[in-house]
């Protein structure tokens, strides 16, 4: 059970300013000293203003993403802008990352040393890297405008995907595919956007490192529509070929596809489709050519998300490969047997 969630609330002392300008003094946000010296000595970690600290009680997540780890012991997920980590068979959660800083989409290196995620503590969402216990959090893409999202690891463990979000005339901009080494650096251009709206983005990586998984928005056109049907299929999943450099449509067809998660053992591909008004794990056995469908849920896909259509999903643990083994943000079946509590922090 998810219990007692607590977090601190900030709020903008919007009274104040407004009395300021009705008695005719000069607001502080119109002084260029001023300005510099707030813009300069921002941090997310402590806003200025009142606070108000609210506790939660509740037993279950929206919109999350977590991971196993690669020995198969924990779980990591995000929570309300907060990553957790309990045993794979449930019990009491704890919390890795905690304060105003939003921080999402944990992903274990496949050494299990590290865990890559998305933080906005530094301004802009970038990705992060921390150790396992959550120590030494840090950062490895520095963008301000162009932000980052959606880590995923090379399976030596020394490179991250990312997806780099670019905007034109519209705030729904398409997405580019970085890779970076765990240490930083400027990056390398993995994929291409087709064209300046429609979304390119959820990288993964084969368990042999020889392809790079990824969602893009295949509809027809090169401008975004908001009322797209999702039963005739959105999104499809490409792969690059990392040697070859050759990019090929992998899967798609009704209801789309999204959230490709390949199997340790590179024989399965799990992902998402819609189904009339479900969103249903799918499985695809890359030996048979075949795919079979495991858990049906009603929350929705979106059909433009900066950071990705459907929450993370994770590979399955040692010994669990069918369609009801894997995780999608705690939507498949795996939550009923996983009984978790996250304490206030």
């Amino acid at each position: 059970m998810i219990s007692r969630i607590a977090r601190s609330i900030f709020l903008p002392s919007v009274a104040l300013v407004a009395s300021s300008f009705l008695l005719g003094a000069s607001p502080a946000f119109g002084q260029d000293d001023t300005e510099e010296s707030a813009e300069s000595s921002w941090d997310v970690a402590e806003p200025p203003g009142p606070r108000l600290e609210i506790s939660l009680d509740t037993d279950e997540g929206t919109w999350m993403s977590l991971d196993v780890s690669p020995d198969g012991r924990e779980v990591v997920f995000d929570l309300l802008g907060d990553l957790y980590v309990m045993p794979i068979e449930g019990g009491e959660a704890q919390a890795l990352t905690t304060g105003f800083a939003w921080d999402m989409q944990p992903r274990y290196s496949p050494d299990g040393r590290f865990i890559a995620f998305t933080s906005d503590r530094a301004g802009g969402d970038n990705i992060w890297i921390m150790n396992r216990d959550g120590s030494d959090p840090t950062q490895i893409t520095k963008e301000s405008f162009r932000l980052l999202n959606s880590p995923a690891w090379t399976p030596d463990s020394e490179f991250i995907a990312g997806r780099k979000h670019f905007t034109s005339t519209r705030s729904a901009g398409a997405g580019e595919i970085w890779l970076y080494h765990r240490t930083g650096g400027d990056g390398l251009q993995m994929t291409e956007r087709p064209n300046e709206q429609k979304d390119v983005g959820e990288p993964a990586f084969s368990p042999d490192g020889k392809y790079l998984y990824y969602s893009r928005d295949a509809t027809a056109g090169e401008t975004f529509q908001y009322d797209k049907d999702s039963n005739a299929g959105i999104y499809r999943i490409y792969r690059v070929d990392r040697e070859t450099g050759k990019t090929e449509s992998f899967l798609g067809g009704p209801g789309g596809a999204i959230r490709p998660t390949p199997s340790p053992d590179g024989r399965y591909m799990a992902y998402i489709r819609r189904v009339r008004f479900q969103s249903v794990l799918f499985l695809y056995d890359t030996t048979w050519s075949r795919a079979t469908s495991g858990r049906s849920t009603r929350r929705s896909t979106a059909t433009c998300r900066r950071s990705g259509p459907y929450t993370a999903c994770t590979r399955p643990w040692p010994g669990h490969r069918t369609a009801d083994r894997w995780c999608c943000g705690l939507a498949g079946r795996s939550a009923a047997w996983m009984p978790r509590r996250v304490p206030p922090p």
